[in-house]
């Protein structure tokens, strides 16, 4: 048994499956750190100047000023600042994704061939295939 688990876990495809995960994770926190801190600060100032993951709406009625405030009262809250946040997270990643795989796609494509010049012709006359240079056929002695 050790030695199957030994085998499996030293296939290309488990460990190319661990590394895309580990860089996976690593990528996941530079785009979050992206979003959280280049691109929702100028959302936040133009929503007047509060932060974009305070957006919520509060279910209970009281009327919390923030969401601190909201979560400390264990209020029931609506977090709609965090999940655009979270969205625009997975639409960077995935279009980074979708630029990685369509990279890789083009240098893993196999590369077609032109396809060959013809070599021979078919002579109209009795329709036997002869060299394509040829100026008379060598069956029936025409002249092409």
């Amino acid at each position: 048994m050790w030695k199957e688990f030994k085998t499996f876990i030293m296939r290309g495809s488990v460990i190319d499956l661990a590394i895309g995960v580990i860089i996976g994770g690593a990528f996941g926190k530079i785009v979050t750190s992206l979003v959280n801190d280049i691109i929702m600060p100028p959302i936040g100032m133009l929503l007047g100047k509060m932060p974009f993951t305070s957006l919520f709406i509060d279910l209970s009625g009281q009327g919390f000023a923030t969401l601190e405030e909201a979560k400390a009262a264990a209020a029931p809250t609506i977090n709609y600042g965090m999940f655009i946040q979270t969205l625009i997270d997975f639409v960077i990643v995935a279009f980074v994704i979708f630029l990685v795989i369509k990279a890789v796609n083009k240098l893993t494509a196999p590369k077609v061939a032109a396809p060959e010049a013809p070599t021979t012709k078919e002579c109209p006359y009795c329709f036997s295939t002869i060299p394509i240079k040829a100026t008379r056929c060598p069956n029936c002695t025409s002249e092409l």
